[in-house]
């Protein structure tokens, strides 16, 4: 994997699941449903299950920040994926900001995202991971899977460059 290619998009890791698509509690929604059937009928890359998986906000996200090429041809990647719902609790007018500088848009999206293929399996085992902008999210597995302050609410969702787990909240790098 090239060095200048190690930018990616935003998403979160991991639960306590082994099977692919579980969902974790509080069931699913439309964006995990989509997700869901997306991964289990015909492999895609990254962006492409986001895109088609009804991640709406995730894939526009991406592609504003540029990373849309990366996140369809290099990896593998762990991406650790909010919802549309979770973009939608930012308070109002960040998402629009956010859009309007793709720069800082990119880091938050790199945050999102780890170099490798993590299953949900091998998540609960580690208590942070390095991300592609350079700081480390925080796992904690006590009690269902967290990232930092994000519930992951599905794993495994099966990419052609690597593993997406759904999280209900976008993180925030602690430098902004």
């Amino acid at each position: 994997m090239k060095t200048t290619n190690k930018i990616l998009m935003t998403i979160a890791v991991l639960a306590l699941a082994t099977t692919p698509t579980m969902a974790l509690a509080g069931g699913c929604n439309s964006s995990h449903a989509k997700a869901t059937e997306a991964s289990a009928t015909k492999t895609m890359s990254i962006y492409a299950t986001a895109k088609e998986g009804g991640f709406n906000t995730l894939a526009a996200a991406v592609k504003a920040a540029g990373l849309d090429e990366v996140l369809s041809n290099d990896g593998p990647f762990t991406v650790f994926a909010p919802t549309d719902e979770a973009f939608a609790k930012l308070p109002e007018g960040t998402v629009e900001k956010l859009l309007a500088n793709p720069e800082q848009l990119k880091q938050i999206l790199l945050y999102h995202v780890a170099s490798g293929e993590v299953s949900s399996g091998d998540v609960v085992k580690l208590k942070s991971a390095k991300t592609l902008n350079g700081q480390k999210v925080v796992i904690d597995a006590k009690d269902g899977v967290m990232i930092n302050d994000a519930t992951v609410v599905a794993v495994d969702v099966m990419a052609d460059n690597g593993i997406i787990h759904v999280i209900d909240t976008v993180l925030i790098p602690e430098t902004m």
